[in-house]
């Protein structure tokens, strides 16, 4: 596909790079999004805003969807005015979310049904990466579709990676983010009951790192449980979602995890707690609300 017209819905900060770079490289979009600034500055570089996914789509080669959840690409895929009753037959779908791969799987079925495709390729790295096209891709849906939009995918990530069928890229994610958070979610703990047992948290993180523990996410947590600083840049309520579709996702293929399920439970105490916009290391606030009550 030759510089195909991109509809994209979604600019908020990592969407909002991804177009950014998208414009950068020559292509032209018709955007959409509730980030009016980051609309705004889209147009200016030459998009084209448009208000419903079915106009967006009747114009659109490839339908870019970069949003927060599953019941919000739900919306955007079936609601009145939506993409699938204005897709284009041989156009293609792609959700950079993370959402439920059963609720995307559906949702490929339906557009094949209208003659589009759709490919699951959700991110890793940062808005940062994303506006220099250095994001990780983790794509899946079938070969001839993901071999059409590959060369755009290439403008926006340095690694991209083909999967599998449709949904692996969500499945693939969903392991990322679950191995991810629970490890938060454990470290913070473990510095919470230190700091409540009178071990000094600098002590314990150099006793931890100097073995197998160490870990990126360890430095993450140790920055907020020791020295108070919060970078990881992934909030309490993203981590929430991911870790309760994940449960789901068990659900869907007969089992169950009982680690994503605590972890599940200290997330939603969080949220409850009104710490959602917060970074996910500052549950060890929580650990340490819990431990003194």
């Amino acid at each position: 596909m030759t510089q195909p017209t991109i509809g994209f819905i979604g600019l908020g900060l990592m969407g909002g790079n991804m177009a950014e770079c998208l414009q950068n490289n020559g292509f032209d979009l018709a955007v959409m999004g509730r980030n009016k600034d980051a609309v705004a500055a889209a147009v200016e570089r030459g998009a084209v805003e448009f208000t419903t996914p079915k106009a967006m789509a009747e114009v659109s080669d490839i339908v870019m969807l970069c949003v927060t959840t599953s019941e919000v690409v739900e919306g955007l895929i079936y609601g009145d005015d939506g993409i699938l009753a204005g897709i284009k037959d041989g156009a293609v779908v792609i959700d950079f979310g993370t959402s439920i791969p059963a609720s995307t799987r559906k949702i490929g079925v339906d557009l094949a049904a209208k003659g589009a495709g759709m490919i699951d390729a959700p991110l890793g790295r940062t808005p940062a990466h994303a506006k220099d096209g250095l994001l990780n891709i983790m794509a899946a849906g079938d070969m001839a579709t993901y071999e059409k939009v590959k060369p755009v995918l290439d403008v926006l990530g340095e690694n991209v990676f083909h999967l599998g069928d449709l949904g692996a890229g969500h499945v693939a994610k969903l392991i990322n983010n679950f191995m991810g958070m629970t490890t938060v979610c454990t470290m913070s703990q473990a510095f919470a009951v230190a700091k409540q047992s009178g071990i000094d948290g600098q002590q314990l993180f150099d006793i931890m790192s100097a073995g197998p523990s160490n870990s990126p996410f360890m430095q993450f947590c140790k920055k907020y449980a020791v020295d108070g600083v919060s970078d990881l840049g992934f909030s309490i309520a993203n981590a929430s979602k991911d870790i309760s579709y994940f449960v789901q996702m068990m659900d869907d293929m007969g089992t169950s995890s009982q680690i994503a399920e605590g972890t599940a439970t200290n997330l939603a105490s969080a949220l409850e707690a009104g710490m959602g916009d917060g970074n996910v290391p500052e549950i060890f606030d929580l650990f340490m609300k819990s431990a003194s009550s």
